[in-house]
Protein backbone atom coordinates (compact mmCIF):
# COMPACT_ATOMS: atom_id res chain seq x y z
CA UNK A 1 0.00 0.00 0.00
CA UNK A 2 2.78 2.43 0.92
CA UNK A 3 4.61 1.65 -2.33
CA UNK A 4 1.44 2.47 -4.30
CA UNK A 5 1.08 5.82 -2.55
CA UNK A 6 4.74 6.65 -3.16
CA UNK A 7 4.41 5.90 -6.89
CA UNK A 8 1.10 7.72 -7.36
CA UNK A 9 2.42 11.30 -7.67
CA UNK A 10 5.29 10.49 -10.06
CA UNK A 11 2.96 8.30 -12.15
CA UNK A 12 0.32 11.02 -12.29
CA UNK A 13 2.92 13.62 -13.27
CA UNK A 14 4.32 11.29 -15.95
CA UNK A 15 0.87 10.71 -17.48
CA UNK A 16 0.13 14.43 -17.43
CA UNK A 17 3.42 15.29 -19.12
CA UNK A 18 2.94 12.52 -21.69
CA UNK A 19 -0.45 13.98 -22.60
CA UNK A 20 1.05 17.46 -22.89
CA UNK A 21 3.85 16.17 -25.12
CA UNK A 22 1.35 14.44 -27.42
CA UNK A 23 -0.71 17.64 -27.68
CA UNK A 24 2.33 19.80 -28.35
CA UNK A 25 3.62 17.33 -30.94
CA UNK A 26 0.33 17.69 -32.81
CA UNK A 27 0.62 21.48 -32.66
CA UNK A 28 4.20 21.29 -33.97
CA UNK A 29 3.06 19.13 -36.94
CA UNK A 30 0.29 21.61 -37.74
CA UNK A 31 2.72 24.52 -37.59
CA UNK A 32 5.20 22.69 -39.81
CA UNK A 33 2.45 22.14 -42.41
CA UNK A 34 1.49 25.82 -42.21
CA UNK A 35 5.12 26.84 -42.61
CA UNK A 36 5.50 24.60 -45.67
CA UNK A 37 2.36 26.09 -47.25
CA UNK A 38 3.61 29.63 -46.57
CA UNK A 39 7.04 28.82 -48.01
CA UNK A 40 5.38 27.50 -51.17
CA UNK A 41 3.24 30.66 -51.44
CA UNK A 42 6.34 32.81 -50.97
CA UNK A 43 8.24 30.92 -53.64
CA UNK A 44 5.31 31.28 -56.05
CA UNK A 45 4.71 34.95 -55.30
CA UNK A 46 8.33 35.81 -56.04
CA UNK A 47 8.42 33.80 -59.26
CA UNK A 48 8.98 35.59 -62.55
CA UNK A 49 5.47 34.72 -63.74
CA UNK A 50 3.82 36.16 -60.63
CA UNK A 51 5.86 39.36 -60.89
CA UNK A 52 4.96 39.70 -64.58
CA UNK A 53 1.23 39.26 -63.80
CA UNK A 54 1.43 41.87 -61.06
CA UNK A 55 3.25 44.30 -63.36
CA UNK A 56 0.63 43.80 -66.10
CA UNK A 57 -2.16 44.51 -63.60
CA UNK A 58 -0.42 47.82 -62.89
CA UNK A 59 -0.32 48.62 -66.61
CA UNK A 60 3.31 47.83 -67.33
CA UNK A 61 4.24 46.29 -70.66
CA UNK A 62 7.34 44.50 -71.82
CA UNK A 63 9.81 46.12 -74.12
CA UNK A 64 8.49 45.95 -77.70
CA UNK A 65 4.87 45.38 -76.68
CA UNK A 66 2.05 47.88 -77.23
CA UNK A 67 -0.45 48.82 -74.56
CA UNK A 68 -4.07 48.87 -75.67
CA UNK A 69 -6.79 50.30 -73.44
CA UNK A 70 -10.22 48.97 -74.31
CA UNK A 71 -13.17 51.01 -73.06
CA UNK A 72 -16.89 50.34 -73.04
CA UNK A 73 -16.70 46.61 -72.33
CA UNK A 74 -19.75 46.55 -70.00
CA UNK A 75 -21.90 48.31 -72.63
CA UNK A 76 -20.65 45.94 -75.35
CA UNK A 77 -21.48 42.92 -73.17
CA UNK A 78 -25.00 44.24 -72.54
CA UNK A 79 -25.58 44.76 -76.30
CA UNK A 80 -24.10 41.33 -77.05
CA UNK A 81 -26.40 39.63 -74.51
CA UNK A 82 -29.41 41.46 -75.93
CA UNK A 83 -28.48 40.35 -79.47
CA UNK A 84 -28.07 36.74 -78.37
CA UNK A 85 -31.40 36.85 -76.51
CA UNK A 86 -33.20 38.21 -79.63
CA UNK A 87 -31.68 35.65 -81.98
CA UNK A 88 -31.60 32.92 -79.33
Amino acid sequence: MLVGVLYWNPLRAYLHVRGEVAQRSGEVRDLQRQKQALMERLAFSTSTEALARGARRLGFVRSGEHLYIVKGIPAWRARHRATIARHG
